[in-house]
């Protein structure tokens, strides 16, 4: 589907034009977004609005890196949604220039969707043109990573609470899928705010020096969420070698609790031995009663090294 807004010479708002009258003397500025358009729908890139081949590439063809490219008479954004049920990103593609801005989304986007929505009720932006559309998309794209962020921040903290008192190793399980969530953020945000550096550092984009502090603002916001990330990584750092070495001295411990129960058996099971060989002129073996006297000095012989293991702490798995 293709949106049309066109903003005239008297300020006046205009929805859903066709293409052939955007170019009208009376128009001042205008965007046209396609959301989820077919093929058919695309290929306007091309007889429409002749952009460079390489860039309309980038539309269709492959999921891009955020970046930029110069042309002649505009500049291609490559820009990056967030998908937070799988924490993926969807490619937003923007063509801007002088007088007119054209997005291109293979997926309909909430974020382009409330920005159409603040331009159609915000009479006083209609005189920044282009370039105030596209600073609303980059700064909607990305508020809408602090969901994702602040989400995964209380996952971390469940799992260090452990209210529910779960086991090690769903703990563990839990931890090193919010590691692998942050990490798959991280390269999002990243990448980004890579992005909004060079769009500030840029002397190509003098429109976009005249605003800079809205787009310094942006910047700051995607410094914010990589220290935010930065920091839950270290958390997750922390929790994961904390739970590891929980988990390696238990296991230490049971080491040692069955190290004990072996030792206390070697003597008795020395005593089995001997007797249990069968020889002919064993001594003991005539005894009346030699049976209840092995039989009780065995049990002697045990409790004795257990009630010494168990003063000394031994047994002691917790």
């Amino acid at each position: 589907m293709i949106h049309t807004l066109a903003i005239t010479k008297d300020m006046q708002l205009k929805k859903d034009l066709p293409l052939n009258e955007l170019d009208g003397a009376n128009i001042k500025w205008y965007w046209v977004d396609f959301d989820s358009s077919d093929e058919s729908e695309s290929v306007l890139l091309d007889t429409h609005f002749h952009f460079h081949h390489l860039a309309i590439e980038d539309c269709l063809h492959f999921l891009q890196r955020p970046k930029l490219d110069f042309y002649d008479n505009y500049n291609f954004f490559v820009l990056h949604a967030l998908n937070n049920d799988g924490l993926t990103p969807s490619e937003v593609d923007l063509f801007v220039g002088n007088n007119f801005i054209v997005s291109y989304h293979k997926t309909h986007l909430e974020e382009i969707e409330e920005v159409r929505l603040k331009i159609n009720t915000t009479e006083n932006s209609w005189g920044d043109g282009s370039i105030y559309v596209f600073y609303q998309i980059l700064d909607k794209l990305v508020d809408h990573y602090f969901p994702a962020v602040y989400r995964l921040e209380d996952q971390i903290d469940v799992i260090d609470d452990n209210v529910k008192r779960a086991s090690l190793r769903k703990l563990l399980d839990r931890t090193f899928e919010v590691r692998s969530d942050l990490l798959r953020l991280r390269r999002i945000i990243t990448q980004m705010r890579d992005l909004a550096y060079r769009i500030l550092s840029s002397d190509h984009l003098k429109d976009i020096k005249e605003k800079h502090i809205y787009f310094s603002d942006v910047y700051d916001h995607l410094l914010r969420l990589t220290e935010m990330i930065e920091s839950s990584l270290a958390l997750t750092s922390e929790l994961r070698d904390s739970y590891l070495s929980v988990n390696s001295h238990k296991m230490n411990k049971i080491m040692m609790l069955l190290t004990v129960v072996t030792t206390i058996f070697i003597p008795l099971t020395f005593i089995v031995g001997v007797y249990g060989m069968n020889f002919k002129y064993m001594p003991e073996l005539d005894l009346k009663y030699g049976y209840f006297i092995v039989l009780g000095i065995m049990l002697l012989i045990g409790f004795f090294m257990f009630t010494w293991f168990k003063r000394k702490g031994w047994f002691d798995i917790d």
